[in-house]
């Protein structure tokens, strides 16, 4: 598809600010800078379907266009991930839990639906992935949906050769702490044994620091190590880079020290009234210090002195352990709403085998240096979504 790029004027940023920061769900991940930093990390091609009052454009994400006298009535940002050995796919967004289609009404979004399918098929892409704070209301109507088959497939009656289903967001919900002005309120309604945890870094001399870019090494080291332990491949470090370099005033690093090493760190990004936390990790070898106990105090007590309502922890599975760390905190889950327009009808989810061969990749991972994760795990982890 030919890259059109248009300019953006002062005026029409502002319109366009306005539906993102005027929308219940709009989010960081919709902002163009997320797509740009995606972008500029990993290669890939990324698009916007601007939906106005009178038409859809399709311009690069690095710029955007609104007809002087229009308002921006409907939006869908995606990424081209293209991959070498499987089948592309259209995604928005990425490595995110929401940053899907944002609308005024049911209608524009079904035309940014069939839009997107039409990139898709101008691409030559077979699938088409939406991942939604809310659900896709268009998603019922009969108009637009033409046969319901089985597993939760349904034929979209304008394309007749594209299925979508609603994916169970890999069995996932997303977990929110509402927020209190003053953090002593938030301190002092935790139960005694969470207050206990955050303080037992504190009189073992453990501080935090929060910053920017400048911290970014640190920050690193200490994710690279985590995701090792974990098993799994580390984003590079350029991508975060860049999300610090492209919101300067609304991304921060927050960093837990002790005698100046970096036990456990987080990145957090401020829009509207939320914070999200997108990435946190901890040295697992210096867990007897409780360095993640005074890193996300730290990061709750910085959304509150800095007016946030809302505290983002990212997505969890319910009644694993990261989902119970996150729920002694006070977060609540609420559900995330996926979805896969697909060409065969092929629901993308992993069989027996696979997830077999998918835990055994896992532990070899475990085993490999962190200085080699570093190198390798980024052009592993750029073809994988979640």
């Amino acid at each position: 598809m030919e890259q059109q790029r248009l300019i953006l004027d002062s005026a029409n940023l502002l319109r366009f600010n306005a539906f993102l920061s005027g929308h219940k769900y709009g989010c960081v991940y919709h902002l163009p800078g997320w797509s740009n930093a995606i972008e500029a990390a990993y290669n890939f091609k990324t698009y916007m379907l601007l939906k106005k009052a009178s038409e859809i454009m399709f311009p690069h994400a690095n710029n955007l266009f609104c007809n002087e006298n229009e308002s921006v009535v409907g939006y869908l940002p995606l990424v081209h991930i293209t991959r070498y050995l499987f089948s592309d796919s259209l995604i928005s967004m990425p490595f995110c839990d929401s940053g899907g289609i944002l609308s005024i009404d049911r209608n524009i979004e079904r035309m940014l639906i069939e839009q997107g399918l039409q990139v898709a098929d101008t691409l030559r892409v077979p699938t088409l992935e939406l991942r939604q704070y809310q659900p896709l209301a268009c998603l019922d109507d009969q108009e637009f949906i033409d046969e319901i088959l089985p597993y939760r497939l349904k034929r979209v009656k304008i394309f007749t050769d594209w299925y979508v289903f609603a994916l169970p967001s890999i069995n996932k919900v997303r977990m929110l702490i509402d927020l209190p002005i003053d953090p002593g309120l938030l301190m002092a309604s935790f139960k005694p044994k969470l207050r206990s945890q955050i303080r037992k870094p504190i009189k073992e001399g453990l501080i935090a620091k929060i910053g920017g870019i400048e911290l970014i090494d640190d920050f690193y080291n200490i994710f690279a190590e985590n995701m090792r332990d974990l098993g799994s491949p580390v984003h590079s470090k350029k991508f975060i880079a860049e999300t610090l370099i492209t919101f300067p005033n609304a991304a921060n690093v927050c960093i837990i020290y002790n005698n100046g090493r970096p036990l456990a760190g987080g990145v957090t990004i401020g829009f509207k009234d939320t914070l999200s936390n997108p990435w946190a990790s901890s040295l697992r070898r210096y867990s007897h210090l409780a360095p993640n106990m005074l890193l996300y105090w730290s990061m709750l007590e910085f959304a509150c002195q800095n007016g946030y309502q809302f505290f983002d922890f990212g997505r969890s599975t319910p009644g694993e352990g990261t989902y119970k760390f996150k729920e002694q905190w006070g977060a609540r889950s609420e559900p995330l709403y996926w979805y896969r327009f697909s060409k065969t009808g092929d629901q993308g989810w992993s069989d027996q085998a696979n997830q077999d061969k998918m835990r055994k990749a896992i532990e070899c991972w475990k085993k490999l240096p962190v200085p080699l994760t570093k190198i390798i795990g980024p052009r592993i982890r750029k073809y994988i979504s979640l």
